[in-house]
């Protein structure tokens, strides 16, 4: 059977206090709507229609690149209305999953369940049982079957004792949505056009109505505010946390540690608190994370180091190697084994050979540097020449000393040295001395200017 996703995406969000809609707020550094894709393409779903509403245009763009089937809603007259613009585009068979772009975080296995139980009935739902149910529609049963939903306000006091709530998640069948849809009636305080009234067409057809409950109660809560979206937040990242240390990460503090996105990792990984992971890294056998380290993007492989506040972005590190604290490897840097990157070093687009290091307060943009090479403290590579950049060649066994600048395009080659204080404009030849500084002067006996007493 076909499975077709609608994700009902239009509201405001008015108390998010946001120009952004609400379905872009991101959570673990994806929107929320994201998420809700992103669970639909697990599903291999056939079709994903999207129906969007306030902020169309910028939610449309945000997503342009996955294939959706986008139904626009411009009067948001309720969740039944909402479904009622699909009919259209929806297919007359298959069955279709009905979910929120504010309720990000149901589970693959969640769905699979619902839509399994489903099969036979041709509807089904996903509840939650909870302590305290205010304001909640309840789930009315009769011998365990679903007989109705009855929202809070026209519930009896008898059914106000009943914790089992409507989550708003279906699953039903096209053809079914195709002949109760059009049937819906606004005729109620709100004016509007309930998606739940299908409960109770379903129920006058004799159907049973399946339902499961999600393992997680984080899985159906929606996001309306900023306080739910930080509790969100927190409920996504202890599960990644969990999930993390099952795979046998060590994680000093898993409530001080945030996974914005996707980690590969080895065996033994240490990580200190605070440590942000964005986009997809990878971290090897042995790699241990210092406290507050910044990591998108990012290969790290076996054995290596990283000290306290380094920030990383679009890197390629290399096995035993040393890095920070303080060190920052922007788009391009590729370390090779052993090499050491120490405090307030930063590495742009540059290469650095095996077993070479950098110790203190350089930048190395547009470089390669070979293999087995000391770059001394505060050289800088001038890569850039007001319009274009260029690139600065490092050979192999080179010591560059202290406070260099080397003028790019230029080659120093393997073997040579660089005195402290030189600025290099020329290439330099293997095995060469080379140095570049004004004359010294001095004077003896010098008195330095006194004060003019007043």
């Amino acid at each position: 059977m076909s499975t077709t996703v609608i994700i009902l995406a239009a509201g405001k969000g008015t108390r998010m206090r946001s120009k952004l809609p609400k379905v872009l707020q991101p959570l673990a550094g994806q929107p929320l709507l994201g998420h809700v894709i992103h669970t639909a393409k697990q599903l291999h779903a056939q079709n994903i229609i999207t129906i969007y509403g306030h902020g169309g245009d910028l939610v449309k763009n945000s997503f342009q690149h996955e294939h959706i089937q986008w139904v626009e809603q411009a009067e948001q007259l309720g969740t039944g209305h909402a479904v009622q613009v699909t009919l259209p585009v929806l297919a007359q068979d298959g069955i279709s999953l009905i979910l929120y772009g504010d309720v990000p975080l149901v589970r693959q296995q969640t769905l699979e369940q619902l839509l399994a139980a489903s099969s036979e009935t041709g509807i089904g739902m996903i509840t939650l049982t909870v302590d305290n149910p205010t304001g909640y529609g309840r789930i009315v049963r009769d011998n365990g079957k679903i007989q109705a939903i009855v929202e809070h306000k026209d519930a009896s006091d008898e059914q106000r004792q009943i914790q089992e709530i409507n989550t708003g998640i279906y699953c039903v069948s096209n053809a079914k949505l195709h002949e109760w849809l059009p049937k819906l009636s606004n005729n109620n305080a709100q004016g509007e056009y309930y998606l739940t009234d299908i409960v109770a067409m379903a129920v006058a057809e004799g159907l049973e109505i399946a339902s499961i409950q999600p393992e997680q109660a984080f899985e159906v809560e929606g996001v309306n505010d900023r306080i739910q979206l930080a509790a969100l937040e927190r409920e996504f990242q202890a599960q990644q946390a969990l999930e993390l240390m099952r795979q046998g990460v060590t994680l000093t503090d898993p409530k001080r540690f945030d996974l914005r996105g996707n980690l590969k990792v080895g065996h033994d990984v240490r990580i200190d608190i605070n440590v942000i992971i964005e986009g997809d890294c990878e971290l090897g056998d042995g790699v241990e994370i210092g406290a507050g380290c910044v990591l998108k993007n990012t290969k790290i492989a076996a054995g290596t180091k990283v000290q306290p506040y380094s920030i990383f972005d679009g890197a390629i590190v290399g096995e035993d190697t040393q890095i920070g604290p303080f060190a920052r490897l922007r788009p391009g840097a590729k370390l090779a084994n052993e090499v050491h990157i120490g405090n307030f070093v930063e590495v742009k687009n540059t290469s650095i050979g095996l077993g070479s290091k950098a110790n203190h307060f350089t930048y190395l943009g547009d470089a390669e540097v070979g293999a087995g090479s000391n770059i001394g403290a505060g050289t800088i590579t001038c890569n850039y020449d007001g319009a274009n950049k260029h690139k600065t060649m490092i050979g192999d066994a080179v010591f560059i000393g202290s406070n260099s600048s080397l003028v790019a395009p230029v080659k120093v080659g393997s073997g040579a040295t660089v005195g402290a204080g030189s600025v290099i404009t020329r290439d330099v030849a293997e095995n060469a001395l080379a140095f570049e500084r004004a004359q010294q002067v001095e004077k003896a006996n010098y008195q330095r200017p006194q004060k003019t007493k007043k």
